[in-house]
C-alpha cells in the first residue's frame, strides 16, 4: 500500500488558499487510485512543528547516549517527522510564496527533516529519490522573462533543499497571479491568473495519475 507524505503551509484555510485547492486536486485523485493506501497529513499552519532549537541542532551530531533530557526530547521530536519523510512513496507540498520566499512554518518542517548522515548527505538514505510534488502559488508572476523574476526564491530555494540536499526528485505546479481576484490593481490580469489555477488543477490530477504509474511499475 502507498504512502504519501501531504504537507500544507498556507495560512488561509481551504478553498480560500490556492496552494491547497491544488493539493487537494492532487490527493483526491491519489486516494482515488490508492483506496487502500496511506495519507500522513501535517498542517503546518494549524499545528505548526517546532522550529529548531540548539538542543535540536546539537543532538544530532551526537550520540543518543550521550543526548542530554533536553537534546533527547527534542530529538524525538525531529525523528518523528523524519521517519515520516522515510516511510512516503511520494511526498505533496503546498509552498506558497510569502514576501518572496516560504512560509516560516514550512522553513521549520525542513530544518526538522534535514539531518545530516540520515536524511541529507548520505548515499544510503532512506527517502533518497521519493518522488516530491511542490505546489509552488504566488500572488504575481515570477517567471523567466518576467520583471520580478530575480525575486524568485521559492522554486529555487526548494530545488536546490529537496533535489541537492535531501537527494529526493521534485516537481513543481506553479499557480500564478493568485492576488489578482483580491486586488483591484491587477483586476485585468483576472482571466491570466484563472487559467493559471485551471492548468495547476489539471497539471495536479494528471501528476498523481503519473505517479501511481511510476511507483507501480
Amino acid at each position: 500500500m502507498a504512502t504519501l507524505l501531504h504537507i500544507d503551509s498556507s495560512v488561509f484555510p481551504g478553498s480560500a488558499s490556492a496552494s491547497r485547492t491544488v493539493t487537494d486536486a492532487f490527493r483526491k485523485v491519489w486516494e482515488e487510485q490508492h483506496p487502500d493506501g496511506t495519507v500522513i497529513y501535517r498542517d503546518l499552519a494549524a499545528n505548526p512543528v517546532p522550529h529548531i532549537t540548539a538542543d535540536a541542532h546539537t543532538a544530532g551530531f551526537a550520540a543518543p547516549d550521550t543526548h542530554t533530557p533536553e537534546q533527547a526530547a527534542a530529538f524525538a521530536e525531529r525523528v518523528r517527522l523524519i521517519e515520516e519523510l522515510e516511510r512516503a512513496d511520494a511526498i505533496l507540498i503546498g509552498a506558497p510564496m510569502y514576501n518572496f520566499a516560504i512560509p516560516s512554518t514550512l522553513k521549520a518542517w525542513l530544518d526538522n527533516v534535514i539531518l545530516a548522515g540520515r536524511t541529507a548527505m548520505n548515499e544510503e538514505s532512506k527517502a533518497k529519490g521519493t518522488p516530491v510534488t511542490v505546489v509552488a502559488s504566488r500572488g504575481g508572476s515570477y517567471a523567466p522573462g518576467t520583471p520580478r523574476e530575480g525575486y524568485e526564491y521559492v522554486q529555487n530555494y526548494l530545488e536546490a533543499i529537496l533535489r541537492d540536499m535531501l537527494a529526493l526528485d521534485p516537481d513543481f505546479i506553479v499557480p500564478e497571479l493568485t492576488m489578482a481576484p483580491h486586488n483591484p490593481a491587477m483586476a485585468e490580469l483576472v482571466p491570466l491568473f484563472e487559467a493559471s489555477h485551471s492548468k495547476a488543477l489539471d497539471a495536479a490530477a494528471t501528476k498523481a495519475k503519473e505517479l501511481t504509474e511510476r511507483l507501480a511499475a
